[in-house]
């Protein structure tokens, strides 16, 4: 290869792939620095009331679109104190599911839009549609298996914290650093390899595999498997690089892109959340509590995530 042909082919559209995804997290950072998104609680009381969770559950909803970590510590100390059942308690947790993903939205949003352009939109409106779809199935479960709300106890929602602009610059600014070292450390390995994969004919070799070894994946276009592969032996961002290479080549369709990214959400996610949330869902909760909520999470949002996609794979 040439070195017109690298700049071309790999360096250039990589400065434009790594400027664009800088420039869009500082923006998604400085969004959530500024609680931007605060507002959108206020609603969570009428909405809880529907599934006939207590005060203490959409006061955790609303602190979950500020901090995850701090909802399920209030969670917690009222299960403790003998506010929230363990129904409740699973439930209320549950319950988080909108919030909990809008926290990082705007991050994912502006790393994901320059990656894969218009399949983007398809992909996350997937993911945020399974999110509404759980919090919406636990609004009409808690409607059955819930009493009534005078078995509630107040809860008021903590104040905001209130920080000045050098405060939010400097709180961006550190969140930023550390989220682009690890993107770009994953991203810019994985565009190249994924790139030189397709040149070598390793896609060519993956659809032979799968066509022999992997029938209960025949249904998707062989080159999802470099995709799914990359994200179930890396994190988010391999993924999202493998899938950005494969359709800046052509080589595949954005229906192709986007169901093995779903596809591959569902096969990675349960034992990434497990190594991620396990160790501080620990030190809130009691350890067999911790993994329990955990795999009802995991298993909810499978199986809102399978729901999703298969309603956009019959449609599409």
């Amino acid at each position: 290869m040439s070195a017109a042909e690298l700049w071309q082919q790999i360096l250039w559209p990589l400065c434009k792939l790594v400027g664009l995804v800088s420039v869009g997290l500082f923006i998604g950072n400085l969004i959530e620095a500024l609680h931007w998104t605060r507002f959108v609680a206020r609603l969570a009381m009428p909405l809880a009331r529907v599934g006939r969770l207590c005060e203490i559950s959409a006061a955790s909803f609303s602190v979950a679109f500020v901090s995850g970590i701090t909802a399920n510590t209030m969670l917690a100390e009222a299960y403790d104190q003998g506010k929230l059942t363990r129904r409740e308690l699973i439930l209320s947790n549950l319950f988080n599911s909108v919030p909990t993903y809008f926290l990082h939205l705007p991050s994912m949003v502006f790393i994901t839009a320059p990656i894969l352009k218009s399949a983007a939109l398809v992909y996350l409106g997937i993911t945020v549609g399974s999110a509404v779809l759980r919090s919406l199935c636990i609004l009409v479960v808690g409607r059955f298996l819930l009493a009534g709300l005078d078995r509630c106890h107040a809860a008021e929602l903590p104040a905001e914290e209130r920080m000045g602009w050098r405060q939010i610059m400097d709180k961006t600014w550190k969140r930023f650093r550390r989220r682009i070292k690890k993107i770009v450390m994953i991203t810019v390995p994985i565009y190249i390899g994924v790139h030189f994969a397709h040149e070598f004919g390793f896609f060519t070799a993956a659809e032979t595999f799968l066509a022999t070894h992997m029938d209960w994946l025949s249904w998707l276009h062989p080159q999802a498997v470099g995709i799914i592969v990359f994200q179930l032996a890396a994190e988010f961002s391999a993924g999202m690089a493998a899938a950005g290479a494969l359709l800046d080549a052509g080589s595949m369709a954005e229906r192709d892109v986007v169901m093995a990214l779903i596809v591959g959400n569902v096969l990675s996610s349960p034992m990434r959340a497990f190594r991620h949330q396990f160790p501080y869902y620990a030190g809130i909760y009691k350890p067999v509590l911790a993994l329990e909520l955990i795999v009802c999470s995991q298993g909810f949002r499978v199986a809102s995530l399978v729901v999703c996609g298969a309603v956009y794979y019959w449609l599409s």
